[in-house]
């Protein structure tokens, strides 16, 4: 069984930083791509960075150069380094690994990150 487990979420000011982690179970890392979507109110989920099991990455435009992914396929977990936080990237975070053979996805549970004064 697959699970997806997000921390690091909350509140933060503009122009601060903040860290997301997923602890991934029941995969082997390597053959997954792992990222991170976002869904702010009223919007559709979005990706907004994945790293493949090649170890390319790729990053929404509105946030490279900002955001960070990393992956660290012992541990099974990724990582989301995100700094310089603006009151748009508010949104719920979750974690998706894909099977790079079958395209299967799985979903964390997602966790709140707040940008506001």
């Amino acid at each position: 069984q697959v699970q997806l487990v997000e921390s690091g979420g909350g509140l933060v000011q503009p122009g601060g930083s903040l860290r997301l982690s997923c602890a991934a179970s029941g995969i082997i890392a390597r053959i997954y791509t792992m990222g991170w979507y976002r869904q702010a109110p009223g919007k559709q989920r979005e990706l907004v960075a994945a790293a493949t099991s090649g170890d390319s990455t790729n990053y929404a435009d509105s946030v490279r150069g900002r955001f960070t992914i990393s992956r660290d396929n012992a541990k099974n977990t990724v990582h989301l380094q995100m700094n310089s936080l603006k009151s748009e990237d508010t949104a719920v975070y979750y974690c998706n690994v894909q099977n790079s053979w079958s395209k299967r996805d799985y979903w964390g549970q997602g966790t709140l990150v707040t940008v506001s004064s």
